[in-house]
């Protein structure tokens, strides 16, 4: 039997298996179901009901679950690049960092992200299982995760800082993402997973199949093909 000993081979075996298993998804939010930051309301929507959820949801269940295994992990606060020069208000994103012999940045719910933790080392490149990443000191106050397909272009993703947070600190912007027409996740529904050998991701409109640089596309009409599609492929039913 495998150990469940808090080390750095099972912390990437558990975020691993995460990405590969619960997709991220915005789905309550279109369905008018409000999303509550407590233990037992998620276990029950992710856990009983097979279902995902966005960073405030599938990384504070992982976080918690990784202080039940004994790992010395905290949560922290990110501020996504919002495409325009800038970035979100600080509680945009929840992230976590777990101490081991080093730090390692953990992240099971940024939707197309890094599938194993990546280490705390500014200015290293790292090698992932789908694409390249690295760290860099931002300002006097953050640091900035960025990702690159080949190793040669990246784009930013967030920037964050090393100040442990709760959960409970999110509160205000989860409601906002919920409820603002400015918010991106207010704007269309989106359930994404990834696969280990791409990734599997829906919109509205769009069924997206990615294999390394093959992407298919496949239309969707209306509401009723969406939600057969989303069982078929996802197995969640609305």
């Amino acid at each position: 039997m495998r150990s469940k000993s808090p080390n750095l081979d099972n912390l990437k075996l558990i975020h691993k298996y995460h990405l590969y298993h619960i997709p991220f998804e915005n789905l309550s939010i279109h369905s008018n179901n409000e999303i509550i930051l407590d233990q037992y309301e998620l276990q029950k929507k992710i856990l009983d009901s097979n279902r995902g959820g966005y960073c405030y949801e599938l990384n504070g269940m992982f976080y918690l679950l990784l202080k039940e295994l004994g790992y010395n992990v905290k949560i922290i606060s990110a501020r996504v690049n919002n495409g325009k020069g800038g970035w979100g208000e600080e509680f945009d994103h929840l992230a976590m960092i777990v101490e081991l012999d080093e730090l390692w940045l953990t992240d099971v719910g940024f939707g197309d992200n890094f599938i194993e933790p990546i280490r705390f080392e500014p200015g290293l490149v790292q090698k992932n299982l789908n694409g390249f990443y690295k760290i860099e000191k931002h300002d006097d106050q953050y640091f900035k995760l960025m990702k690159s397909l080949d190793g040669k272009d990246y784009s930013d993703e967030y920037i964050f800082t090393l100040k442990e947070r709760t959960w409970n600190e999110f509160e205000a912007m989860n409601k906002y993402h919920q409820t603002s027409p400015d918010s991106h996740f207010t704007k269309k529904k989106v359930c994404t997973i990834a696969k280990e050998n791409g990734r599997l991701t829906m919109t509205n409109d769009k069924l997206i199949f990615t294999e390394g640089d093959k992407k298919e596309t496949v239309e969707i009409k209306d509401e009723n093909e969406f939600n057969e599609k989303l069982f078929e492929y996802f197995g969640i039913k609305i």
